[in-house]
């Protein structure tokens, strides 16, 4: 990930009816808030200030120099003073990414003994943003609106997550996900409009046939395959079993696919990648281990061709860069399994054939060959393990036909209640809010697919954001979830999307 190349841009509101020692003043606040903001250690990009806003001209200007500058992923707006909206509506209407507008004011108290009219005249940030507040209303913007003092940790804190959100909405532009074969046959929710995709999200997902990879396959030498083996020994449990030959000559063929496939995502310029067990010609194994591999590096995963989830998944993985600590934060490729519906003991399996990332892993994962039992391949190495525990949430993106929908589920990961010493994967027992009826009721009427994404890094109020920056819908379950009113809210988003078109 090339994350450090984004910025965000600080723009001051007022007008030049104040005079010259004021607007000297606004500059001032404005300055040293960056400053504080940059030096705070909270934000992960960095912030920059421009010159305080006075004139439509002075405004349109700026808005399209944020639209024209690739390494701007978003501009935070702020009203010092009071800024006449009309001023902002030309440049507003062409700006083109996500928008912030940070309610605050430089003081954080009323000065009661020495308040004037001079600082009731500087200190209008409860004035000038709601009439910046009533033109994105009025223009009907996608925008984020974050109350509170800037110095505040917790105002700091939302301002940070809606950056890290942004940044990933500026890194799907470039975001190609390589498919390799194409959507696992007759499956429909693993489906979708690639052109509507790249339309709304900038996602490009361009086909390559599997032959394409084997090619690079066959050009890895063997020392390289041994230099890599050598690397999973140091940094995994091999387990080798009964037949050490056969198992290790399974682990390497592994070790070629990963080294094959990162240079061709490289070559590629590919960020994302979907696989299909259905279509794996010239290929002894399905990729597994090299999968779980890519995935801890910052690789979008989907399986059986699910490029929606490999996207997601990437969208995830930049969010949350910076804040995964192994064994307690990260994000992973995920897939509802089995139920447990004990009462009282409700939850629900997660897992994959294969390819769950070992960025969640509780303990040293090991690397394990065993029978697939699909795919009509040789046994396939994959990473074993169990995952970290607490509240995270899973997601899928799903086309409706007329939007792409946004399905959210907050869950709680448990232990499991006993070893699994016949399940050979990486898996996830989770307790979904508010419970696993309702959850799954609300989950399928929204339509969410089988895979998702998961995360503890990422929030609901995140993904909220990010799917009104890319205009979709977003549907939430939570601990406060009732099928009848989840009912209406789907009935509510339908009409508006329908209305939309």
């Amino acid at each position: 990930m090339n994350l450090k190349k984004y910025e965000f841009w600080f723009l001051t509101g007022s007008q030049d009816l104040y005079g010259e020692d004021t607007l000297v003043q606004v500059k001032k606040n404005a300055q040293e808030i960056v400053e504080k903001l940059n030096a705070s250690g909270t934000l992960p990009c960095k912030l920059v200030w421009q010159e305080t806003l006075l004139t439509p001209h002075a405004i349109r200007d700026m808005l399209e120099r944020a639209n024209a500058n690739n390494s701007c992923a978003g501009v935070i707006c702020w009203m010092h003073t009071f800024s006449p909206a009309k001023m902002w509506i030309a440049g507003l209407n062409a700006y083109k990414k996500p928008l912030l507008q940070l309610n605050t004011q430089f003081n954080v108290e009323i000065p009661y003994a020495t308040m004037d009219m001079d600082f009731m005249n500087l200190n209008q940030s409860a004035h000038g943003d709601r009439e910046f507040g009533f033109i994105t209303s009025r223009m009907d913007l996608p925008r984020k609106v974050i109350v509170g003092h800037w110095s505040h940790p917790e105002t700091q804190k939302r301002i940070a997550d809606w950056m890290r959100v942004a940044r990933a909405v500026a890194d799907g532009k470039e975001l190609r996900v390589v498919r390799f074969g194409d959507n696992m046959r007759e499956v429909a929710v693993t489906d979708g409009d690639k052109v509507e995709a790249m339309i709304k999200f900038g996602w490009s997902v361009p086909y390559y046939g599997i032959g394409d990879l084997v090619a690079y396959m066959n050009e890895v030498s063997d020392a390289d395959v041994n230099a890599l083996y050598d690397e999973y020994n140091q940094k995994y449990e091999i387990v080798l079993g009964n037949d050490k030959d056969f198992s290790v000559a399974h682990i390497k063929e592994q070790a070629k696919i990963e080294i094959a496939l990162r240079r061709f995502l490289k070559d590629k310029d590919g960020n994302a990648l979907c696989t299909n067990f259905q279509d794996l010609h010239g290929m002894k194994q399905l990729p597994g281990l090299a999968i779980q591999r890519l995935l801890a590096d910052g690789y979008g995963f989907g399986a059986e061709g699910d490029w929606k989830t490999s996207a997601l998944v990437r969208t995830f993985k930049v969010m949350a860069a910076g804040q995964t600590v192994a064994g307690s934060k990260g994000n992973a490729f995920m897939e509802d399994y089995t139920y447990n519906l004990v009462p009282g003991k409700e939850a629900n399996m997660g897992s994959h054939m294969l390819e769950v990332d070992p960025e969640i892993a509780v303990g040293k994962p090991k690397i394990e060959v065993h029978p697939l039992g699909i795919g009509d391949r040789e046994d396939p190495a994959r990473l074993v393990f169990n995952t970290l525990e607490g509240d995270g949430l899973v997601a899928a993106v799903v086309d409706m036909g007329n939007r792409f929908r946004c399905v959210v589920n907050e869950i709680n990961v448990i232990p499991p209640e006993a070893p699994l010493p016949k399940l050979p994967v990486a898996r996830m027992l989770w307790k979904p809010y508010p419970n696993l009826a309702t959850s799954a009721e609300a989950w399928i009427l929204a339509g969410g697919g089988h895979h998702t994404a998961f995360s503890n890094i990422v929030t609901t109020e995140m993904l909220r954001d990010w799917s009104e920056m890319v205009g979709i819908e977003c549907i939430a379950i939570d601990k406060d979830t009732n099928i009848a009113q989840f009912r209406n809210e789907l009935r509510w988003n339908a009409a508006y999307f329908n209305a939309k078109r």
